[in-house]
């Protein structure tokens, strides 16, 4: 036992590294496939967004980048200069929330935007007085600002449904971002996207500490955290670095979308939906969340994991709380259920540096695509086919891997599940980052924007259809020779 907390302590160790990482960068055959559906649209030209043709960040000065994109923020300030939490983490359309901020400046004031396509500023407050909240609590390892009080009340009449930003101004010049979903009352007819907020928050290491470290280090981490407390740093960064770009091309693509968070998934929310789309880092899912995509994809919705490290732990959700102790009651969801027979793949690398191999070129999903070889793209975690992957998977892209001195390969895989539904799983944590071309770093290149997009827009597209082929006829009899004896019908 030892030894194995002393394991799990050394991966947990090498994912927070991992994410650090992350965050620093921050034509088709001539007769298809069997898998390939026969209603495959055209070919759509490739949508580059104002910030994918803008200059590299490090050449452009921060005054220009707010013209640019006025939801930006340019100077994120002192430790405490300006932060702050929502009480809510997704609100249906006209629905209020509030806000408890806290800033040592004597002003403040809020701008929202609804990120996506083209992002908009949707309110604006009036200067509000600026008052420097009590110091957070931490109860039972957990550090929480539960006792922070309401700062104002936000009203979302008339927003769209979406992801939001809702930026902070103190008027000593410090800014943060307050992520906040407006989400779907209904997904029938509609491709999904999910915020991934159960990940963000045991990132989260707002007051000293997260799922993952503590003022002693490992052993003294959080085993459960709170979404009561800001975010840290930028109060932003999970969604930034592994959400915007593909929420932004998927509006781009023109299909219906509904917008969720992982708190949202529950029995009936994807009730009549096309597709559903986790986002670049989805890794903590509790049985409820798992449980909803399962039976959703068993009635022919779609699935794309565009990350990788997908389903790893099996949380506990209390209402704003996410428990995960990552010894007895938060254990690996491949000990009894591998995350492989849902996303089709395993986890398996940190940490990796590669570049991305095309193996099926001629699959609908690379309809369109250029290039088979991008330098870069194929990290910093990734995965494989392993135990549990359905044995009629697919492998799209695989490519050799030197993963801290073990050789291995990272895979991008499809399958197609009795109901009908597709499963496309990237099997790299680069994929959303390789939307922005150089600007993910690592040696991507503007090839591997390109070839990304155009591949998630194909899958987009296709998936919103529904089901990509007819359901599978499933015998009674559990095995053959029972029918041919006459034993069940």
């Amino acid at each position: 036992m030892r030894k194995t907390l002393a394991v799990v302590a050394l991966l947990f160790t090498a994912c927070s590294t991992a994410l650090a990482l992350l965050l620093s960068a921050c034509s088709g055959p001539a007769a298809p496939p069997a898998d390939q559906p026969a209603d495959l649209p055209a070919d759509l030209p490739a949508k580059p967004s104002a910030a994918a043709s803008a200059a590299s960040p490090q050449a452009v000065a921060s005054a220009s980048a707010a013209r640019q994109e006025p939801w930006r923020i340019t100077k994120e300030g002192g430790e405490h200069e300006i932060e702050g939490f929502a009480d809510q983490v997704s609100v249906l359309p006209g629905q209020r929330f509030r806000l408890r901020v806290s800033t040592t400046a004597p002003r403040f004031t809020v701008h929202v935007f609804r990120m996506g396509a083209n992002p908009a500023e949707v309110w604006e407050s009036g200067k509000l007085p600026g008052v420097r909240q009590e110091p957070p609590k931490t109860v039972q390892g957990m550090v929480t600002a539960a006792h922070w009080k309401p700062s104002l009340t936000v009203e979302t009449t008339g927003w769209r449904e979406g992801a939001y930003l809702v930026r902070l101004d103190a008027s000593t010049g410090g800014q943060r971002y307050v992520p906040i979903t407006v989400r779907s009352a209904s997904t029938e007819g509609r491709v999904v996207l999910v915020n991934a907020v159960t990940t963000w928050q045991a990132y989260n290491s707002w007051g000293g500490r997260s799922l993952y470290t503590g003022p002693g280090g490992f052993d003294d981490r959080s085993r459960k955290v709170t979404f009561d407390r800001p975010y840290d740093t930028s109060g932003a960064r999970l969604f930034l670095d592994f959400e915007k770009d593909a929420i932004e091309l998927a509006e781009r693509s023109g299909v219906p979308l509904a917008y969720l968070t992982s708190l949202d998934l529950r029995p009936g929310v994807l009730d009549g939906a096309r597709a559903v789309v986790s986002l670049g880092h989805d890794e903590y899912w509790s049985p409820a969340m798992r449980a909803a995509v399962t039976q959703a994809r068993d009635r022919g919705v779609n699935l794309a994991f565009l990350g990788a490290n997908a389903v790893y732990w099996r949380i506990g959700l209390y209402g704003r709380m996410v428990a995960c102790d990552k010894e007895t009651q938060c254990p690996l969801w491949r000990e009894s259920n591998p995350e492989s027979s849902l996303v089709g793949q395993m986890y398996d690398c940190f940490p990796a540096e590669a570049a991305y191999l095309v193996r099926r070129p001629e699959h609908w999903i690379f309809r369109g695509t250029h290039g088979r070889r991008f330098p870069g793209l194929a990290g910093v975690e990734t995965d494989r086919v392993g135990k549990g992957s359905p044995q009629h998977v697919s492998v799209l892209a695989s490519s050799p891997v030197n993963c801290g001195g073990r050789s291995t390969v990272t895979d991008t895989t499809y399958y197609t599940a009795p109901s009908g539904a597709g499963v496309f799983a990237s099997g790299t944590m680069r994929w959303v980052c390789g939307m922005r071309g150089k600007r993910c770093g690592h040696g991507v290149t503007d090839a591997a924007a390109a070839f990304t997009r155009r591949a998630t827009r194909n899958i987009l597209t296709r998936f919103a259809k529904g089901p990509v082929r007819p359901p599978q006829r499933v015998s009674p009899c559990p095995r053959e020779s029972e029918r041919s004896r006459g034993s069940c019908s």
